[in-house]
């Protein structure tokens, strides 16, 4: 896993590990967006087309999420279990349409306590901070996003954390902030979600996921659970 402010040398479980104390509300969050039954869960991320992000906004999408969560041998990465499936199937829901926020003015330089501040849906800020990140990267490097190098496309989110780049009609930090939050969940969500793909995170951490009764392990504690996890819809991992 990669932090990016500074490398977290080797302690990529040990993130994953800790990301896992919001499974239970990602798992069965009620704003995600939930597929139909009738549309398959194991869907090919090389053959999906995305239904509200643009070409180029699709391109960014894949390099960004896959900077977030690399691949490597202690695990998959964001791209092997279909989290950008997962930002674009929420792009068009309640959460990506901010339905269940407090949307009216004023809108305020606040603490985070205070609540969300901006006029811009979880969409629109993607959007648009997408569109405005991609100028920077064309102004500094005659490149796209997606063109970069590793060390640069890291510096460019690096910069996009601290909100050292800054966009004139939207916070850089807020998108980066989405973008990551967004990122984490679908790759920690119930397959039901469109992100991890096969259970494969579950599997790497050891989360059971929804098992229908744990009683017999009460009397065990520290004892590692010896079965693989099972998904809302009945995937066994």
């Amino acid at each position: 896993m990669m932090n990016i402010i500074k490398p977290l040398n080797n302690s990529r479980r040990k993130f994953l590990k800790e990301a896992t104390i919001a499974i239970s509300v990602v798992a069965m969050a009620p704003n995600l967006v939930i597929p139909t039954l009738a549309q398959p869960l194991d869907i090919d991320l090389g053959e999906y087309k995305p239904s509200y992000f643009s070409a180029n906004e699709w391109a960014f999408i894949l390099a960004a999420t896959d900077r977030l969560i690399p691949a490597d041998a202690t695990g998959p990465g964001a791209l092997d279990t279909n989290v950008p499936v997962f930002i674009d199937k929420q792009m068009q829901g309640r959460f990506g349409n901010a339905l269940d926020w407090y949307m009216q003015p004023p809108f305020l330089s606040a603490k985070p306590e205070m609540g969300y501040q901006s006029s811009l849906t979880p969409a629109q800020t993607y959007r648009q901070g997408i569109k405005a990140t991609e100028d920077y990267c064309h102004q500094t490097y005659q490149k796209s996003f997606a063109e970069l190098s590793d060390s640069e496309k890291d510096m460019v989110l690096s910069q996009l954390q601290l909100g050292e780049i800054q966009f004139s009609d939207l916070s850089s930090m807020q998108f980066f902030s989405f973008l990551l939050q967004n990122t984490k969940e679908g790759y920690f969500a119930d397959p039901i979600h469109s992100g991890n793909k096969n259970l494969a995170s579950w599997k790497m951490i050891g989360f059971p996921g929804a098992r229908a009764s744990f009683k017999e392990w009460v009397a065990y504690p520290n004892v590692e659970y010896p079965l693989g996890p099972v998904s809302i819809e009945g995937e066994r991992g």
